[in-house]
């Protein structure tokens, strides 16, 4: 009898799957079973907020993993003249970027009193330590010998950094891609020592400002150069929020690995990747203004 209350139920289709005995499940693939088993908070009395703290943080290195196997593909198709591929790499790595800094959001909702609760116990445990974070700037070419004896007593995480570290970065398999196309790249940038960081190169100008101000003519560098200055001020806006989120919630105290915190991260504002990029914006010619 129809009494006008609407059923609010779905019909189970007849070809869903529900006797997953002896098959691949959803679970099973994903291994959830060790995912989310991998949250243990320290406090006692466990403090509500420190589930937030944990699964933040784990989240982000799950995106960073998928970073760095983004950016390894990306040098990869730069050293076999691969561009289109490459750029897919990067294109997906400026999304990941987005959601990374959005993420700030979610840990900004912790307060300074709710934090205080439970920073004790991590201890000395710090951002700073990851060394995937690391990798993923040492692939950008942001290196620093000095940073390898933060993973001494890591032997996995020593090995992932190092090898980020001797490797030629992105900006440098981009440059010798340019080299073997034609473009007029010095000799002393193909033949230099990849573990050193990027400084700025002034010989390189030149070269971005021809390719920028002919780009009918140059148009698979010049949109290279135009997503790598995308992928610089994506990591720009994450080194900010993530800055702004911890000076909301703990000041100007120390960072538990030590640093000097908000000034410390600061700091790395200034820190850039690939500058030639963004100094060719100089040198361009101002547009002509129609009568």
């Amino acid at each position: 009898m129809d009494d006008g209350v609407q059923d609010n139920t779905r019909t189970i289709e007849q070809t869903v799957i529900t006797d997953l005995a002896d098959r691949m499940t959803y679970g099973g693939y994903l291994e959830l079973g060790t995912l989310l088993d991998a949250q243990h908070p320290l406090s006692v009395p466990e403090h509500h907020d420190e589930l937030l703290f944990i699964i933040q943080h784990q989240t982000t290195e799950l995106w960073l993993k998928l970073v760095l196997h983004e950016l390894s593909a990306a040098c990869a198709h730069l050293r076999a003249d691969e561009l289109a591929p490459a750029l897919k790499c990067i294109a997906r790595v400026k999304h990941i970027q987005k959601t990374l800094t959005e993420q700030w959001s979610v840990l900004a909702t912790l307060t300074p009193t709710e934090y205080a609760q439970f920073r004790g116990v991590l201890g000395n445990a710090s951002g700073f330590q990851s060394a995937q974070y690391r990798a993923v700037e040492f692939t950008l070419g942001n290196k620093h010998a000095g940073m390898l004896r933060v993973f001494a007593a890591e032997p996995d995480s020593l090995a992932l950094v190092t090898a980020a570290f001797e490797a030629p970065s992105l900006y440098d398999e981009f440059l010798r891609l340019l080299a073997r196309s034609g473009y007029d790249i010095p000799a002393s940038v193909l033949e230099r020592d990849v573990t050193a960081a990027w400084t700025f190169t002034p010989e390189l100008v030149p070269v971005f400002t021809a390719i920028y101000a002919d780009t009918a003519n140059h148009w698979s560098a010049y949109e290279t150069c135009e997503e790598l200055v995308d992928l610089e001020d994506n990591f720009q806006l994450w080194r900010f929020r993530h800055l702004k989120t911890v000076e909301r919630i703990i000041g100007l105290k120390p960072g538990t690995g030590g640093s000097s915190g908000v000034p410390f991260l600061r700091r790395a504002l200034e820190l850039t990747f690939f500058p030639e990029l963004f100094a060719v914006r100089t040198e361009l010619p101002a547009p002509s203004v129609r009568p």
